[in-house]
């Protein structure tokens, strides 16, 4: 269509080519691009993590929940059932999955999700696979032995509190006070308890592996390595005596004086404990000023 066109069209409006042209282009330049992308802004990304994080950790806490009330009702409906020589096998495989999935707490404190230093969680989850792994699972002689009732159910009663705790926390925001008590008071029994069956089994242990020799590496051999599984545990053992008798020892002292006696022992300290109890004074007295 010739220029004359248009304008005898647009003038039968009231206009002029000239004018509709500079229309279109003010229309053109108000539009937006077609495919114009929004980057959000750091505030909108950080709090999309942050909620992610909550998410991810809420459903990581309720499912080990699932798996260790698990345990526990096994571990006390194999009791009333069967005696303790029939725990270990109503409780295995929920036991080493439950266990076993701690792992993860590991590399939460390692990238960050979680406040728990490395420090206080390593010598807890790895002494736990120890005994899963290590021993129950390793030396079937160990299974029948009453000690692993104790075990079971100081372990289970342990991380039900937990994490149920921490799971309400990621959830909802807050834990319920008495909640709050129960998970930095009942370690005070639930600890001593469980780590002495842990010591126990370990001994019960100490004959079969000597005998079968599991998991030992003689020379010659083309690595030139040697490793003995007995000595192995004899060490694991060593470490964990002086700190089970320091654990009995202490709780007979005034709980107020538990965190400054830890502060002035440094060999065979049980680290983990240690830590709990200051713990325990710094979330109580955060309760009652709240």
């Amino acid at each position: 269509m010739a220029v004359e066109d248009v304008d005898g069209i647009y003038a039968h409006f009231g206009g002029s080519s000239a004018h509709l042209i500079k229309l279109h282009q003010c229309a053109h330049l108000a539009s937006p691009p077609p495919f114009s992308i929004r980057i959000p802004s750091p505030s909108s990304m950080a709090g999309f993590l942050y909620a992610l994080r909550r998410i991810y950790l809420s459903l990581y806490n309720w499912t080990v929940f699932i798996g260790w009330f698990q345990v526990l009702y096994f571990a006390v409906k194999a009791l009333r059932e069967g005696g303790p020589t029939t725990v270990y096998d109503a409780v295995e495989k929920p036991l080493q999955l439950a266990q076993t999935a701690a792992v993860l707490e590991i590399l939460h404190g390692i990238v960050g999700l979680v406040r728990s230093p490395v420090s206080a969680t390593l010598p807890q989850i790895g002494s736990r696979l120890f005994l899963v792994w290590g021993i129950l699972w390793s030396i079937p002689e160990t299974r029948t032995h009453v000690l692993v009732s104790s075990l079971v159910i100081s372990w289970s009663i342990t991380e039900i509190i937990r994490y149920s705790f921490f799971g309400m926390k990621e959830a909802l925001g807050f834990a319920p006070s008495w909640l709050l008590w129960l998970r930095y008071s009942t370690f005070l029994l639930l600890y001593p308890t469980g780590i002495t069956s842990e010591v126990g089994l370990i001994y019960v242990a100490l004959p079969f592996i000597k005998a079968s020799e599991k998991y030992c590496i003689r020379m010659p051999n083309k690595w030139n390595f040697t490793f003995d599984y007995f000595y192995a545990s004899i060490i694991a053992l060593a470490i964990y005596v002086p700190g089970m008798f320091l654990v009995l020892l202490i709780i007979q002292v005034n709980k107020d004086c538990l965190p400054n006696c830890f502060n002035h022992i440094s060999s065979g300290s049980p680290h983990m404990y240690g830590y709990m109890l200051g713990q325990r004074k710094k979330a109580l007295s955060k309760s009652k000023t709240a």
